[in-house]
């Protein structure tokens, strides 16, 4: 173990005319287009962060740490003769003294990587007010060394109610917290909820809902169906979480009214087009009880055939569109071919039958159509579309075949089809596979359904990152596919590399363990690491737990016992900074190297898991 060797330092306001910068300060040459950026920032928002320095015998200081904010002093005492009376504070800034010349050449190497992060609150009040004073974006993300992006997200914030930055500050809420109050532009409905969501770990959803319960996402099907133009141009109003770069619709009475004019405008365009009738439903599907409910008789568009070139043509474009990379032609071309395929209602059939509307959970426009009522069914019947109905008399021989013989020679039949398929277990595998990555619902080839087996944490998932083939392309949904032959050949067509692929990921997502010895046997072959995938954090650790867990957790990650001055000053500490003090431990090489810490404990940090979690 490393010496640990306590550093005691003091502070000092000292007149700038007294501060030269030292000889050992890294920053010995900087444009003067920086400084003057820096100067104009540092005039807007004060001194965020001390200069740091070695103390001289003339009251004076020489500037480690801190050159570039030294010369932005300097720039502004120039420009501003009158800085001592306005700005004394930056006339004379607070100045960090090294206790002695090591320190101060430890200082001036390390500053730039140890440079305490600003609190988020801090950050976005500062960058408020550079806005407030005319810097743009790209001299605000200069001045601070971050992004253009991570200047906008700030500033976006920069307008929420104090009190909300406030509570932010003492952390009673976090960063995406604070972030979903946003989405209201009521400053005291804001303060209400604030209220009852300071320091109870609120999920953002549930703020959001709080804030705007009766608010309709821009992903709701009738949302996506209406569009934001028709449901503004009725007068409905459109709220934005910028942070999940989604609109909400905060008038859903005008929204529903909207969609309601706009599926009874297609109905009476159907109608328009030969139906007998066309009915809206604002459901999102047509349940079969509905049919049966409503004494509806169904006719079927006579079936149209493709050629042996317009059925090559077909297996083609349902390839290409299972792989999702069809072109807007390609759909066309598929859309007509398929409509070919499913055959066209005749002026005769429309007549005697209608059509019921519907948009489904995606937004889409859909139609259930070639239904009878019950009025028209003496029509259809003598036009020739439905068959005329035949009543069993009651003295009519009953079947001789019972009902449990009937079912015995159902399970013959069907193990006729196990016993042949057996024969091809190429085949088995690659209809195993197609409905692992296929949410093929009621429709399933095979008799098999799966488990939710949970891989992610109920937070953000920071410090979590699992192999993409866990965690994108979730299986594809085939609500609306009419030919899943066709896309099973498709599917097939990628090659038996694609098909054990997703074979592989989709049951490797259906792994839990089971019993405790096959599990231990799997994890020996396979040889597990959850570091591997997971690094504590503040936001999914750290700030879950205790004070006093963390205190004896640095305690025993340094190896240093209790009263150790290292010790005692973590203990001092904000809970909030603690956390924050422990990622950067386990997150920053750097603070690793700082530290001093050895081989052993840094063995020891990168192998540390919580009690219950190996």
């Amino acid at each position: 173990m490393t010496k640990q060797t306590k550093i005691t330092a003091t502070e000092a306001r000292i007149p700038l005319d007294r501060l030269t910068l030292s000889t050992l300060n890294p920053r010995q040459d900087v444009p003067q287009a920086d400084v003057i950026e820096l100067a104009e920032s540092i005039w807007t928002a004060g001194l965020i962060q001390n200069l740091s320095g070695l103390a001289d015998d003339e009251g004076g200081a020489e500037i480690v740490a801190g050159g570039r904010r030294l010369r932005a002093l300097k720039y502004l005492a120039e420009q501003h003769p009158d800085m001592a009376e306005t700005h004394p504070e930056l006339a004379s800034p607070m100045v960090n003294l090294a206790p002695d010349r090591t320190t101060g050449e430890a200082w001036a190497t390390t500053e730039n990587i140890a440079r305490r992060a600003l609190h988020p609150a801090e950050e976005i009040r500062a960058y408020g007010k550079m806005e407030q004073g005319g810097s743009t974006p790209a001299i605000i993300a200069r001045a601070f060394a971050v992004t253009e992006k991570h200047v906008y997200r700030r500033l976006a914030l920069a307008h929420l109610p104090a009190p909300v930055l406030d509570a932010l500050r003492a952390d009673e809420i976090s960063l995406s917290n604070a972030a979903a109050f946003t989405i209201s532009d009521d400053q005291k409905r804001s303060l209400e909820i604030l209220e009852q969501v300071r320091g109870e770990s609120q999920s953002d959803y549930n703020i959001k809902r709080m804030l705007k319960p009766d608010a309709v996402r821009g992903t709701d099907r009738r949302a996506i169906f209406v569009g934001e133009d028709a449901y503004m141009a009725a007068g409905g109003r459109i709220g934005g979480d910028l942070f999940a770069d989604e609109s909400l619709f905060d008038d859903p009475e005008i929204l529903d009214a909207v969609f309601q004019e706009k599926l009874d405008a297609v109905a009476k365009l159907l109608r328009g087009k030969g139906w007998k009738w066309a009915e809206a439903i604002t459901e999102s599907y047509i349940g079969y009880h509905t049919i049966e409910d409503r004494k509806f008789e169904r006719i079927y568009a006579e079936q149209g055939d493709l050629t042996e070139a317009e059925t090559e043509r077909y297996d083609e474009l349902a390839e290409l569109a299972e792989g999702d990379v069809l072109d807007e032609d390609g759909e066309a071309e598929l859309a007509a071919l398929q409509e070919k395929l499913d055959g066209m209602f005749s002026a005769e059939q429309m007549a005697v039958s209608g059509v019921m509307v519907y948009v489904d959970r995606d937004g889409r426009l859909q139609g259930s159509d070639g239904l009878v009522a019950r009025e028209d069914k003496a029509a259809a019947i003598e036009a020739g579309f439905l068959r005329k109905p035949t009543r069993i008399e009651d003295d009519e021989p009953k079947s001789p075949i019972s009902q449990k013989l009937a079912d015995d020679l159902g399970r013959i039949a069907q193990g006729a089809k196990q016993h042949a398929i057996l024969r091809d277990p190429d085949l088995l595998l690659d209809l195993l596979a197609f409905q692992l990555s296929h949410a093929l619902n009621w429709k399933n080839p095979l008799g098999l359904s799966l488990t939710d087996v949970p891989n992610w944490p109920s937070t953000e998932a920071e410090g979590y990152a699992l192999d993409e083939k866990l965690t994108a392309n979730p299986p594809r949904d085939m609500w609306e596919i009419k030919d899943l032959a066709a896309s099973f050949r498709a599917f097939r067509k990628k090659g038996a590399d694609h098909v054990r692929g997703e074979l592989t990921r989709f049951l490797a997502a259906q792994y839990r363990g089971g019993d405790e010895k096959l599990a231990a046997l799997v994890e020996k072959e396979t040889q597990p690491s959850i570091r591997e995938v997971w690094t504590p954090t503040a936001e999914n650790f750290f700030k879950r737990v205790g004070g006093p867990y963390l205190n004896d957790l640095w305690s025993d990650l340094l190896g240093l016992a209790s009263g150790h001055a290292t010790i005692t000053a973590f203990e001092k500490l904000k809970k909030s900074e603690k956390a924050e003090k422990l990622e950067s431990l386990f997150a920053d090489p750097a603070t690793r190297s700082a530290l001093g810490l050895t081989e052993e404990q840094q063995d020891r940090i990168a192998a540390w898991l919580p009690e219950g979690m190996a």
